[in-house]
């Protein structure tokens, strides 16, 4: 199957998931009493989250054709999405300032005066284009990282916190060894290890991001065993897959979204210290920022690759910090109940 076509099934069915999940949160008086308190107490951060998504989805949605011929066409068997469908022949010689309408750096006329946002790179493509490009690498990376790295810890905690014994001696030995190795060096490893695809370098962070949570839910767990309920389940004969599965995963619900939404920042922000050292992924912001880092010489300064990946990065991760902590605001229990 082609990759393009890969994109788009991806693409359909997470658009199914979303409305699937927002059928479900509609009818669930608790969840839809969560998000509508979330959106009373931060509708920006949550409209700027979903333009970042909705960016993603259209960068992901491609098929082949529709170009017509000329200096800046694509082959004819080359999926483009609708991103590159809206920059479609944008692309200038050289560098070019944010709208300028006058002359390259290198004194070459402009062919799309006045049209670049955030001006143009050293190989004359919009900035803006790269920038919007950036966004569905983000959110791969945090997304694909996350629901790699949140089931392990899970999966390890939970069984190490409610069955403990040999189980919990394993799994602390796992999180200990772990905690013990210089993380960005394990990761580094890895990525050269397993290459440097996109889903290489979310699979090596996933792998090295799973200590923190799992610590959380093992202490969690522990502490959920112990309860009354637990207790009388265990007393009727009710077996123990049926117990975590009923009592003691669903009462970990909050901690695993406020978790996915703070993990989100940290794996993306990786991910540009990955790009910093040549390891990122291509197309990212990380790796525009690293790009940029030797224009900021030139005289005159070439600041404008720098200041919109920058700036897109901290929309992004400023938006997802906001809405985490509503989300922590709004889903723990602790705050719930002092707030009654």
């Amino acid at each position: 199957m082609e990759t393009w076509v890969l994109s788009n099934v991806v693409v359909v069915l997470l658009i199914a998931g979303a409305l699937a999940l927002a059928a479900f949160v509609r009818r669930n008086r608790l969840w839809s009493s969560a998000f509508a308190e979330l959106w009373r107490r931060r509708p920006v951060a949550v409209a700027v989250v979903v333009l970042y998504v909705a960016v993603a989805l259209l960068d992901s949605v491609s098929w082949v054709g529709g170009f017509e011929a000329g200096e800046d066409a694509v082959a004819a068997h080359e999926a483009q999405s609708v991103i590159d469908r809206l920059f479609e022949g944008t692309r200038e010689r050289s560098y070019s300032a944010p709208l300028a309408d006058a002359e390259f750096y290198g004194g070459a006329a402009l062919r799309h005066p006045g049209s670049h946002v955030f001006g143009t790179d050293i190989l004359g493509r919009d900035v803006l284009y790269l920038t919007l490009k950036g966004a569905r690498v983000a959110l791969l990376i945090g997304g694909i990282t996350s629901l790699i790295a949140i089931p392990l810890a899970l999966l390890f905690g939970v069984s190490a916190g409610y069955f403990g014994g040999r189980i919990d001696d394993v799994v602390f030995f796992l999180m200990s060894t772990l905690a013990s190795m210089p993380g960005l060096l394990l990761l580094i490893a890895l990525i050269l290890a397993f290459g440097k695809s996109t889903l290489s370098v979310c699979f090596a962070l996933g792998v090295t991001s799973w200590v923190g949570f799992c610590r959380i839910s093992r202490g969690e767990t522990l502490k959920l065993r112990e309860l009354d309920y637990v207790q009388a389940a265990r007393a009727l004969g009710v077996s123990e897959v049926r117990i975590l599965f009923r009592h003691i995963l669903p009462n970990l619900a909050h901690l695993v979204i406020i978790t996915f939404v703070l993990m989100f920042s940290g794996l993306v922000l990786s991910e540009a210290i990955l790009s910093w050292l040549g390891i990122g992924v291509d197309g990212s912001w990380g790796q525009m920022i690293d790009r940029a880092r030797d224009e900021l010489s030139r005289d005159p300064v070439i600041w404008w690759n720098l200041g919109a990946a920058g700036l897109a990065l901290f929309g992004l991760l400023l938006a997802v910090n906001f809405v985490g902590d509503a989300l922590r605001d709004v889903l723990d229990p602790r705050t719930v109940r002092e707030e009654l």
